[in-house]
């Protein structure tokens, strides 16, 4: 049996915790929060970005407002864990997903998950779908809820 694309992880990552397959395939790519939002029409605010640090072995993701830098020492703190930069192979090797198409859901091992505060304000958002031409459509409170991940303030400043 071949093995599962990144997209179907997550469609069926989406599908099994009882989300819509709200996918979007863009032709043009996705890859930053400022091309996703120009794809989609929406503000930058409005994409949830997928940041992955290193602790240890473990994949840290931070699910993250797009007009938002991540500040790794709220993140560590939230999380009880020092945190280090992840590089582009490792992020691939861990989570399953490229740089530009990683998705707060349907990793290879489940990450430890933080959800950026400044997302609940925003309606809707839009999340990596596995690959740096798809999005899903979603609520932030639907998605912290789906990922389990504990709300916190990690915007720099």
């Amino acid at each position: 049996m071949a093995a599962k694309t990144s997209v179907e992880r997550v469609r069926e990552a989406l599908l099994a915790a009882g989300h819509a397959d709200t996918i979007t395939e863009f032709p043009a790519t996705t890859r930053t929060a400022a091309d996703a939002a120009a794809a989609i029409g929406c503000s930058v605010a409005q994409i949830a970005k997928s940041i992955v640090f290193r602790a240890g072995d473990r994949a840290v993701l931070v699910i993250a407002s797009g007009v938002n830098r991540v500040d790794m020492a709220k993140v560590a703190a939230v999380l009880g864990v020092a945190l280090k930069r992840a590089d582009g192979e490792w992020v691939r090797e861990r989570t399953g997903f490229a740089i530009g198409g990683v998705s707060p859901v349907g990793h290879l091992a489940q990450p430890l998950l933080v959800f950026d505060r400044d997302l609940l304000a925003l309606h809707p958002i839009w999340a990596a779908a596995g690959t740096p031409h798809h999005v899903f459509r979603t609520e932030a409170e639907t998605l912290a809820r789906l990922t389990g991940a504990p709300v916190a303030e990690v915007r720099e400043g």
